[in-house]
């Protein structure tokens, strides 16, 4: 090993430590914080991200971490984007805007959001499932006693994906809001939210969100924000009734990114499904709503772009933005060679990752070709460790692995520049928004405790 090479393991060896005590201090003992400061609650993907970091460091508490989170569960299987933490006062929107327990499927013990999050859970699971068996005796008899136990309530929640939010079918999961994306202001819901009006009747609110970050620049604007609040209004003037919402809501949206994450969460259901030996009606289930959601997302697919794009149901079209959800083909999987090879050439061409202003070569949110690129603004431009994390899965999942190996390098030279952020600007390398980000020490930790 030369000089160079051992430099940069060491700064990998800080960089992990770094990881772990952000994880230990945002460990509220069954569940982890997602920041320290601007998001104190637990949030769903989030929590599923974190379980992945934390299997490296004990398996149970990362099997723990999506148990806490799944107790939350509704009635109807769907599993809430955010359960909040009743020690914390001063976060808005608070428990009280959503007002779930308007829901008779809203839990009772907790308090939560009434929206949902893409259901990256199962993928998860399986991940400790790995990590158990890989450590042999008690740990992995104990991994699989987690997802015996664990595989209802995640059977649950894809069953509400594929019935509720696809009524029609489609292999399309459709969202009701922004933030069920995960993708909160992104370019993708310009359009949805234009044409959806705000009624005068809406609540007074001061937004906490602007409090803890350097430059309001970089968050929704005042215009999106009073959108957001106005969705809420509506799912609780129908008490967050699904049929009710299809009937009435404005924000209708086929999203081909919770779609793809949704049929690879279907495929590492099915393993589990196998391990624990689930009855064979569901199993095939799994698969159906898996090949279902294989077609939705290939019908989405523009050769004009290069990308799959979101489909806006009350507008009768889809949703012509260059994002990151664009690539959600490479994360569902099961493409054909002229697809993959396809998709893989927009990946590297001037409008993505050989754009050569980027500072490192990692998928900006949004495709600086795009107008609606703004490269400091919440999902807009920045890049984000996560998205990383999980377009390296994928390109693993797939056989991709000197490709896959590039990204998880490049990834860890910015985390290496500019620390466990939760966004980074993609010209500068500046970190923005939160500076301490639990999924962001998650990526960087299983990053550093996989090959490859």
């Amino acid at each position: 090993m030369n000089t160079s090479d051992q430099q940069r393991s060491i700064l990998l060896g800080q960089l992990e430590a770094r990881a772990i005590a952000l994880l230990h201090e945002c460990d509220l003992g069954g569940w982890t914080k997602a920041a320290p400061s601007l998001y104190p609650h637990q949030w769903s993907w989030d929590s599923a991200f974190i379980a992945i970091g934390l299997a490296h460091l004990d398996t149970r508490r990362a099997a723990q971490e999506l148990r806490s989170l799944f107790a939350a569960q509704w009635a109807t299987g769907k599993v809430p984007h955010i359960v909040f933490n009743p020690a914390v006062r001063n976060y808005f929107p608070d428990a009280a805007r959503w007002a779930s327990n308007l829901s008779p499927a809203a839990p009772t013990a907790v308090q939560t959001s009434g929206l949902c999050q893409p259901p990256v859970h199962a993928i998860a699971a399986h991940r400790i499932g790995e990590v158990a068996r890989a450590s042999g005796g008690a740990v992995a008899a104990d991994g699989h006693a987690f997802l015996l136990d664990f595989y209802p309530r995640l059977f649950a929640w894809h069953r509400y994906l594929a019935t509720d939010r696809d009524p029609e079918q489609s292999g399309l999961i459709t969202i009701y809001h922004p933030w069920e994306s995960g993708t909160d202001n992104a370019p993708r819901w310009d359009r949805a939210l234009a044409a959806a009006e705000v009624g005068e009747d809406l609540p007074p609110y001061e937004r906490a969100d602007l409090k803890h970050v350097s430059d309001p620049a970089m968050r929704p604007t005042a215009a999106e924000y009073d959108r957001y609040l106005w969705f809420v209004e509506l799912l609780k003037r129908v008490r967050y009734d699904e049929q009710a919402i299809y009937a009435t809501h404005p924000f209708l949206v086929k999203d081909v990114f919770m779609s793809a994450i949704f049929v690879a969460a279907n495929t590492k259901l099915l393993a589990i499904a196998e391990m624990v030996g689930a009855p064979d009606g569901e199993r095939a289930q799994i698969g159906n709503w898996r090949e279902r959601g294989l077609r939705g997302i290939a019908r989405q697919y523009d050769d004009a772009f290069g990308l799959a794009l979101d489909y806006d149901v009350r507008a009768g079209a889809s949703v012509r933005v260059q994002t990151m959800s664009g690539f959600a083909p490479l994360i569902a999987g099961g493409l054909s060679a002229e697809r993959r090879a396809a998709l893989l050439a927009t990946w590297d061409s001037s409008a993505w990752l050989g754009d050569a202003r980027l500072r490192w070569a990692v998928p900006p949110s949004t495709s600086p070709d795009d107008p609606a690129f703004d490269a400091a603004r919440y999902w807009r431009g920045p890049s984000w460790p996560v998205m990383n994390w999980l377009f390296w899965w994928a390109l693993r999942e797939m056989g991709e692995t000197a490709r896959a190996a590039r990204l998880r390098d490049v990834s860890l030279d910015q985390l290496l520049s500019g620390g466990l952020a939760e966004y980074f600007h993609p010209f500068t390398g500046e970190p923005l928004g939160s500076l301490a980000q639990s999924w962001t020490a998650s990526s960087a930790l299983d990053w550093l405790r996989t090959a490859g």
